[in-house]
This record gives C-alpha cells, structure tokens and sequence, in this order.
C-alpha cells in the first residue's frame, strides 16, 4: 500500500456512465473521494473491489464522500468496450458513476492507469477533501484497514471546515498475454 500526499493528475476518460456529464476531481472538492480502478473480466474486481465500492457508497452520505469506477482495460480490449460495460454496470448493479480510462494509442495501459501508477486491477485510489492522492493500494483491501482511511479523511475534512457563516478554501488476467493474474488480482507484465 502506497501513502501519498500529492497534488493528483486529472482523470484521462473517453466517456463516464452514471453520470450526466464527465466527472473531475476538481468538482469533488470538498468530499473525500474513493476511486475504484477496476476490469469486467477480474475475479478480484468482480467478487471483491466494486462490491466494496457499493458498501462505501452506500454507507457515507455523498455530500461528504464520492465513490467513481475506472474502467482501466490493458488486456481484451476488444471485448471489454463501452457498450458491454454499459450491460455489465447495469446486471451488477452499479450505482456510483464509472469512467472509461482514454485509451493510449500508442500502448495496451491506459493513461490515468499511467497517471497514476496503477499496477492493475482491483485498485483502489483515496482522496482527501482538497484532492490529494492519500492513499493508492494495489489488490484487494481488507473493509476495515479502506474504512479507517475514510474515517480518518472525513474526520480532517471536518476539522478543515469553517464555522458557520465562514466561507470555505476547500471548495474554492486475467489470463491475457499481457497481464497476469493471481489469487484474483490482475498486474500489468513490466
């Protein structure tokens, strides 16, 4: 698990579901926000990683906290487009709004994958009120080690905001040849 305190780079997305236009970070400021980066075709996306996602999502209220997908294919591409994604997130039930991460013409990884260091699917990203990358975990992550996170997030969140009248600052392989899958968590061959 990678702790980072950085400044963190836009979203590269090609389209967005669940959502009536594109989704930023830079519009979630003020809330905590949980990215899940994940495939269709990955045991551990599948049985572990968005399931998580909807349990986050449905538990904080979403003026506090965000939950958005990434779609980040590096293998199958051809089988995993934007039109079976659209039947996938609709027979999973998936609430919460899902980007397709743009692909990079000029390779299989695409470019927030890239962006932000993902090393495959499941991932799950965290930002911190004022979009900071607080936390970037590679697999699966226990509810409880990803819920103290949040907690800890929400709590300086609240702490950062103003008195009442006060104006606030802080809104101003899954078996492909070219990745690898073990006990569910599929990696990016290096």
């Amino acid at each position: 698990m990678n702790n980072i305190a950085s400044s963190s780079p836009a979203l590269q997305t090609s389209q967005w579901f669940n959502s009536p236009m594109p989704v930023g970070l830079s519009g979630l400021l003020g809330r905590v926000v949980v990215m899940h980066s994940f495939q269709m075709l990955c045991p551990g996306c599948v049985s572990h990683g968005l399931p998580q996602a909807m349990r986050v999502h449905r538990s904080f209220p979403q003026d506090r906290l965000a939950v958005i997908g990434l779609h980040t294919v590096f293998e199958h591409h051809n089988v995993m487009g934007p039109e079976a994604l659209r039947v996938f997130l609709h027979e999973y039930g998936i609430e919460f709004p899902v980007g397709v991460d743009q692909a990079d013409t000029g390779g299989t990884v695409p470019l927030t994958m890239q962006a932000y260091g993902l090393r495959g699917t499941p991932s799950v990203v965290v930002f911190d009120s004022q979009g900071r990358m607080r936390l970037n975990h590679f697999g699966q992550i226990d509810d409880l080690q990803l819920g103290a996170v949040i907690g800890q997030l929400l709590a300086e969140a609240t702490a950062h905001e103003p008195a009442d009248g006060a104006e606030s600052v802080v809104g101003a392989r899954c078996d492909g040849s070219d990745a690898t899958c073990a006990g569910g968590v599929c990696s990016v061959d290096a």
